[in-house]
């Protein structure tokens, strides 16, 4: 019989015993696949010649190569783990691990240094199953065409620790050792994939304020801010208990949800810090009262014992409609890449040699690049006056948003023909905000749970 991609279908599960470790759990669906292949192997031979010999005498086997394709829609929640574990995950309250209570779901706060894998089952009606392990997305893009009918996309280049193959899906005495004939496979979401439409893009149109709060915290504290939680650390490293839980906005010690309805602003961020004892005069900046405490930088800031200013973009709205922030009109495309430059660890598991065997997470790079109609000048003027855009954000209504902080727009083309549409392309850079730490880190944050 032919085989036909009609009937393949596929769903993942995070292996949360670490990498290459499916956990043979409850399996995910991904959602609507457009490029999918799960036996995307190179068994790197290489014919060796020899003297006296007509032709190749030997084959030389080296480490098997295992990579997975991927293009999805943003469709249920599958695209957010993927783009999600692209930017990594950190918990909240930082010292719960997965499975346990508390924050074990983890959000992409920040750029980590550390991987998420995930296992990925192929599924073939009738039978045929492909397990690949390891799967690591190390370059994501996301994309969006105003241009043309279709939804959002991720696409995603992952390389893989292994593949092997079953007729049943039951694995036990391959490499992975798993039974997931029992499993049963995930329905595919019922809500609509999400179109372009449901993206908005909003940008800083000034300068950052510079002192949008001013936090008064013993000297040598520091605080993270990102785009759901601010979080502070004693010089210890641990989460600042002295802000204490005692509302809902305050879900564990030293974690302030941002998103809460009295932590959304930034007054109601003074009244929290100040409430607790771990300041007693913390103020908001001129004029920044009733903005969006969301409108923050993100990154990472040492205190100093006396007012510290946080620099951030005066806004009482989130998407962007109102004073600092604004729309980018007349968008064409979207896209944004988080190329991660992993790195792979050749090396043996049992007898299996494996170009994937450990993966090394490499230096990431966030990029945006925009299409859009042209209208003014605001944005080429940035470009040639090296001006950084404090803050851009990508919103997806009720599946979150992520935000990109401190943008320096490294391209900008706009190419004039007869009779034409005149088209601004640019590509813009993020690298955060802060003096402490790993501030960079926070170039790119997301608000959704993984």
């Amino acid at each position: 019989m032919v085989k036909i991609t009609q009937n393949v279908e596929a769903a993942y599960e995070e292996e949360t015993g670490g990498y290459g470790n499916p956990p043979d759990s409850t399996l995910l669906h991904i959602g609507l696949l457009d490029t999918f292949d799960p036996r995307a192997v190179e068994m790197n031979i290489t014919p060796v010649p020899s003297l006296g010999q007509s032709t190749d005498a030997f084959h030389a086997k080296g480490p098997k190569n295992v990579t997975l394709p991927l293009k999805m829609a943003c469709h249920g929640t599958g695209w957010q783990s993927i783009l999600g574990f692209a930017i990594g995950r950190t918990y909240a309250d930082a010292l719960v691990t997965a499975g346990a209570a508390g924050s074990n779901l983890g959000t992409p706060m920040k750029l980590t240094n550390s991987i998420n894998s995930i296992a990925v089952l192929a599924r073939e009606t009738g039978g045929d199953f492909t397990l690949v392990g390891g799967v690591v997305p190390n370059e994501v893009t996301l994309a969006a065409d105003y241009t043309t009918g279709g939804y959002i996309t991720l696409e995603a280049n992952c390389t893989a620790q292994n593949s092997e193959d079953s007729t049943d899906g039951n694995f036990t005495g391959g490499f992975y050792g798993d039974n997931l004939s029992d499993n049963a496979f995930p329905t595919a979401p019922t809500s609509d994939p999400l179109l372009p439409t449901d993206l908005t893009v909003a940008y800083s149109t000034a300068v950052q304020d510079d002192d949008m709060l001013k936090l008064n915290i013993a000297a040598g504290k520091y605080v993270e801010i990102g785009e759901r939680y601010l979080r502070v650390f004693t010089l210890a490293d641990i989460l600042d208990d002295t802000l204490a839980v005692s509302e809902a906005s305050v879900p564990y010690d030293g974690v302030l949800d941002l998103t809460h309805a009295r932590a959304n602003t930034i007054n109601s961020v003074v009244a929290r810090i100040n409430a607790t004892g771990l300041s007693t005069d913390s103020a908001a900046g001129s004029g920044a009262g009733n903005d969006a405490s969301a409108n923050l930088l993100k990154g990472i800031y040492k205190m100093t014992g006396a007012l510290k200013s946080i620099p951030g973009v005066q806004s009482t709205s989130f998407d962007g409609a109102e004073g600092d922030m604004a729309l980018f009109s007349n968008l064409k495309t979207v896209s944004l890449k988080i190329a991660n430059n992993n790195k792979s660890i050749p090396g043996k598991t049992g007898t299996t040699w494996l170009q994937n065997n450990a993966i090394s997470r490499g230096k990431a790079d966030v990029t945006l690049d925009l299409t859009m109609t042209a209208e003014d000048d605001t944005l080429y003027d940035k470009y040639v006056a090296g001006t950084v855009i404090p803050l851009i954000r990508l919103d997806f209504g009720t599946s979150g948003s992520l935000a990109l902080t401190n943008g320096t727009i490294t391209s900008f083309s706009r190419p004039l023909t007869p009779g034409g549409e005149i088209v601004d392309t640019m590509s813009i850079k993020f690298r955060g905000s802060g003096d402490y730490n790993n501030f960079s880190s926070y170039a790119i944050s997301a608000d959704w749970t993984l």
